[in-house]
């Protein structure tokens, strides 16, 4: 599907510099959601919801470059780092916790040469409603807390294309995987929900916790 144009050297580039967000399994999943909507010609630009540094996002940028494919990538992040945690979370997390700058971010895309992405700073309560695009192709949330998954969901999900996916990072379902740690249980518990009761989010198979929501054609 993809003619490879560098991508074994980003990879291990991303493994190298950035081993703290991404690993190989989520490179993997990622890139094959992404070859699989390109192939099957779903419309829609791809979002990421929390981007922290960029390494997700210049995957992305790369996978759909490998696939001749140049459809806008949006970010969205506060920058700020992560905000107060809820009693939903089931953790304490310190606030600011990931902050950096949309530069940081812009930063490796310079380096490699890449299309730079369309960036939307701010708390997902305040950009992503009017100014996520109103159909997207894939979607990569990666809010880590209850409050943003949710409101992450409840701008993605009714705008994703037919045949569209996201795939939701720090995702865990103990019934699905009784011996993966959960990191952030805010998230299941946001799916669920927003869901009504047991999420449709698929587990994905790798060291680290995320699930995959396909949306059904037809």
């Amino acid at each position: 599907m993809t003619t490879d144009t560098g991508l074994d050297e980003m990879r291990s580039w991303l493994l190298t510099e950035h081993h703290e967000t991404v690993d190989p399994a989520r490179l993997g999943h990622v890139r094959a959601e992404l070859e699989r909507v390109v192939r099957d010609g779903v419309p829609g630009p791809v979002a990421e919801l929390g981007c922290y540094r960029g390494a997700m996002t210049l995957w992305m940028r790369a996978v759909l470059d490998a696939c001749g494919d140049d459809r806008a990538i949006h970010v969205f992040d506060s920058f700020e780092g992560l905000p107060d945690t809820t009693e939903e979370d089931e953790i304490v997390m310190p606030s600011g916790v990931f902050a950096c700058s949309p530069d940081d971010l812009l930063a490796a895309f310079d380096t490699w040469g890449r299309r730079r992405p369309e960036v939307h700073p701010g708390w997902f309560d305040s950009t992503l409603r009017d100014q996520l695009p109103d159909r997207i192709a894939f979607g990569y949330l990666d809010g880590d807390l209850y409050a943003s998954t949710l409101v992450s969901l409840t701008e993605c999900v009714p705008r994703l294309a037919p045949g569209g996916a996201l795939i939701i990072d720090d995702y865990t379902d103990p019934a699905a995987g009784p011996d993966t740690i959960a990191p952030f249980p805010g998230v299941k518990a946001a799916c669920d929900a927003y869901f009504e009761g047991r999420s449709p989010v698929e587990t994905l198979p790798g060291d680290v916790a995320y699930g995959r929501l396909r949306r059904e054609r037809g």
